[in-house]
This record gives structure tokens, sequence and C-alpha cells, in this order.
């Protein structure tokens, strides 16, 4: 019995100790490679750089530098985690996002209104969707376990509203990406993650699981939502792979910027 006892707080210890050691700094460059070769993606003079800023590749079709968010990178505690936190980038790369906004500031006029802000943020909500469901593809195909999103995005500080909703933080991105995972590699849901942080999030995923049971409109309109999600992200992965590694978006910029 003691020596059953010494072997199981051993195996703690040793779990508590490798938690504690894991550096994604050190891992980020060879994860991102995997993340780009088994997805086919052409990594050729792709340099990836942490940076303590807030990130911003709207040059990459120029300099080939993907920028990693030193902050978003420290929520990781594993491979899979770290792969997640890449792969949200890529999305964002791959759709083109930073390029996007600076194309189009150029035709329009910013606005400091209340109303301005609104539409400012639901944007931003849009993309890291649309980041997310592609990230999700890149790291499903490479072999990490997609559901580290989750765990990443709600081990983050809840907003005031969140602590009084009772809701995990960035709760509406980790249901997204449960839900998408859900659709697209159910057999990744099946597997589940295990850790504290996801267990903590079924508990909200389930309440509002079980609220869709009794509103057809609701399953059916989240169905949708996901079919239009995996059509979206694959055929911006496959676009972004036929032009050799750049967006629609970072053409159109560097052909604005050269005119």
């Amino acid at each position: 019995m003691k020596k059953s006892l010494f072997v199981f707080l051993m195996l703690i210890i040793s779990t508590i100790q490798s938690y504690a050691a894991y550096n994604p700094e050190k891992q980020f460059e060879s994860i991102a490679e995997a993340l780009l070769t088994k997805n086919g993606i052409v990594s050729t003079n792709i340099k990836f750089e942490l940076t303590s800023k807030s990130v911003d590749n709207s040059t990459f079709f120029q300099d080939r530098v993907i920028n990693i968010s030193k902050e978003n990178l420290s929520y990781a505690k594993n491979d899979n985690e770290t792969a997640a936190v890449i792969a949200n980038e890529l999305g964002h790369i791959i759709s083109g996002h930073a390029s996007k906004g600076k194309f189009l500031s150029s035709f329009t006029t910013s606005s400091n209104s209340e109303i301005g802000s609104l539409v400012e943020n639901y944007k931003l909500t849009k993309e890291e969707k649309e980041a997310d469901t592609i990230a999700v593809n890149l790291t499903a195909n490479a072999g990490y376990n997609p559901l580290a999103a989750i765990v990443v995005l709600t081990r983050q500080t809840a907003t005031y509203w969140d602590a009084i909703l009772a809701k995990p933080a960035n709760a509406e991105r980790a249901m997204n990406i449960y839900d998408y995972t859900s659709y697209a590699y159910p057999e990744k849901l099946k597997a589940g993650y295990n850790c504290n942080e996801y267990k903590n999030f079924l508990i909200y995923a389930n309440n509002i699981l079980n609220q869709r049971k009794e509103n057809k409109k609701e399953l059916a309109k989240v169905e949708k939502e996901m079919k239009k999600y995996r059509k979206d992200s694959l055929s911006k992965i496959s676009k972004f792979k036929t032009r050799g590694g750049i967006s629609g978006w970072d053409a159109a910029l560097g052909i604005l910027n050269n005119n």
C-alpha cells in the first residue's frame, strides 16, 4: 500500500514538473513548420517571429514573416495548445484579414462613433471565428488536438460580464470551435481533451446544447453555419496554397501599393 502511494505521488510530482517546465517559445518554430508542411502549404522563405506588440501581419505577402503573439502563446501548456495559437494566426493570414483591413481603409473613412465601435467589434469577432475554423482544419490535419484552442481561449481572463453570467473567457469563440469540431471532425470531439479547463468548458457547452435540443430552428441554424464555415475555410486554404502562399487580399493590397 505504501509503495503504491509513493508511486502515485511520484507520478503527480512528475506531471506537475513536466507541466511547469513546458516552454512554448522553444517549440513554436518546429510546430509552425509542421502545421504548414502537413497541410501541404509551401513553407519556403516563411519565417515565424515572436512579438510582444500587437500582431500585424499585413506585410506578410512582402516579407513572408508571420508574427506570433507572446502573450497568446503564454497560455499554451503543451504542443497541442501551442499549435492552436499558431494555427489561429495562420487562419488570419490565409483569410487575409490584416491586408483586407488596410485595403478597405484606403477607400473608407474611420468612425469614432459608438455605432462604429460596435461594427468594428462585430467584424473582429467574425474574423476570429473565421480564423478559428481554419485553425481547426490545420491542427486536425497536422495531428494536433483541435480542442486545445478551446482550452487556450478559456484559460484567458474573463470579462466582468462573463464572470457575472458564469461564462468562460471567450465563450462565443470557444463554443464556435466546439460546434465546428463536432461538425467537421466528430471523432476528435468524441476523443475529448483531458484537462480541467476543458471539463469546465463542457459544463457551459452542455447547457447550450441542452437548450438547442428544445429549439429545432436553432439546431438548423447552427448546422447551416457550420456547413458554411466548412466550405469557406477549405476553400480559403485551397486558394492560399494555389496562389503560392498568399491570400486574395494580400494580392489586392500588393497591387494597390504598387500603383
